[in-house]
């Protein structure tokens, strides 16, 4: 089992969570009043670069599309830890 398994088996049965697709890897733990995931972003970052994105590509599309996206109460929380 994998560590970001074994932090969702350690939730409260009756909670939900909300992943952000392909960042699994990104995932710092939770929130603990609302269980909101928190998320490296300099990690979403690099997973983009990965994917093929130049850098500059990967801050826009993050910024745009992944963190501006609310997807309701349990929308990740992003922790920006790129400095």
């Amino acid at each position: 089992m994998n560590r970001i398994d074994q932090l969702l088996d350690s939730l409260p049965e009756d909670v939900t969570v909300l992943k952000a697709d392909g960042f699994d890897r990104a995932i710092l733990g939770y929130e603990e009043s609302t269980y909101r995931l928190i998320y490296s972003v300099s990690i979403c970052i690099e997973i983009l670069e990965e994917e093929g994105m130049s850098t500059e590509d990967a801050l826009d599309h993050f910024y745009y599309n992944v963190q501006g996206a609310y997807v309701g109460e349990q929308t990740p929380i992003w922790c920006n830890d790129l400095y």
